[in-house]
């Protein structure tokens, strides 16, 4: 069995088993046909290429279909990419099942469920918290096992609930060190700014936009499921308005697909922790995978900069 994908290295011979995570067909410049196929296990993802597909290679390698591969490891324009030498669907015989190659969040779902409650019953302001434990409780199974996007941060199971989790420990931090924030607003801002990714993304494997999410995208949809849930449960006052404002704000800017930008503390405060923790996740994952005094593969997500790990120290990963 080959090492895991995220600690191999150029030149690697691999023969193992991976689970398809998406195979996209494309046209070679001579014409012919070829799949890009994401390879994944638990540790991590890998690009490869199969050349000169035929149609049965297009139904027979699909998402969520666990292949043999036999290949090497090479370098294509600074990333990894598995050079295939042969690859096979399996069969029951090799006794190999998806859950087997899914990458998920460092810690429980129960165990985020409990701390991220914790918070909510912390809350002083009764319509605050009964909104938020509202929306949590209504969206709860697919919130604990949903990523946070398809790709670049937090795109794995369980990786919105972790998200969230490590977004409320940075926000207590800043709290305690800036008491004019309003602990209650911020936190519920937290816990729901990406709520709605629920329903717009299909879910933890083949992570792909729903129709929802492609017209309405979660940052409308949660604002509308705030605003319902106000009316379910008789809620008035400027603490919806505020709830709302953090969420159509949390991208800081338009260009970032932010329908407003910040203009309350708590909600430039949100904007800056939801980016702060989204960049320490894609960082950590390009950093891997990399020896002390290299440099990562570039980081498409992060102006295609390459991050170097610093060779007198390398610091403990959750993941």
């Amino acid at each position: 069995m080959s090492k895991g994908i995220k600690f191999q290295q150029v030149g690697d011979r691999v023969e193992t088993y991976y689970l398809i995570k998406s195979a996209t067909k494309a046209i070679a410049s001579n014409g012919k046909p070829f799949l890009t196929l994401i390879l994944s296990d638990h540790t991590g993802d890998i690009e490869a290429k199969l050349w000169g597909c035929s149609p049965d290679d297009e139904t027979t390698f699909t998402s969520q279909v666990i292949v043999f591969i036999n290949g090497e490891v090479s370098d294509y324009r600074g990333r990894l990419q598995l050079k295939i030498s042969s690859i096979r669907p399996t069969t029951a015989m090799d006794q190999v099942k998806v859950a087997d190659f899914i990458r998920s969040a460092p810690i429980s779902p129960s165990d985020m469920l409990e701390e991220i409650t914790q918070y909510i019953f912390d809350m002083k302001n009764p319509n605050i918290q009964r909104i938020t434990r509202h929306l949590l409780k209504k969206h709860q199974e697919a919130f604990l096992e949903s990523p946070a996007a398809t790709k670049n941060h937090h795109e794995f199971v369980s990786g919105l609930a972790y998200h969230v989790v490590c977004m409320l420990k940075v926000a207590k931090s800043l709290a305690n060190l800036y008491p004019t924030l309003d602990t209650d607003l911020l936190y519920s801002g937290v816990i729901l700014h990406d709520l709605g990714k629920v329903r717009e993304l299909s879910g933890p494997i083949d992570t792909a936009y729903t129709l929802e999410g492609k017209l309405l995208g979660h940052i409308s949809i949660m604002v509308t499921e705030i605003a319902e849930a106000a009316k379910e449960l008789a809620i008035e006052g400027e603490e919806i308005l505020m709830l709302q404002h953090l969420i159509l704000s949390h991208h800081g800017k338009g260009e970032w697909g932010s329908p407003k930008v910040p203009v309350i503390r708590e909600a430039e405060v949100l904007h800056m922790i939801d980016n702060i923790d989204a960049k320490m996740n894609m960082m950590d994952r390009a950093l891997e995978r990399v020896q002390p005094g290299e440099f990562s593969e570039r980081v498409m997500a992060m102006d295609h900069r390459s991050f170097y790990k610093p060779s007198f120290h390398e610091p403990p990963l959750d993941y």
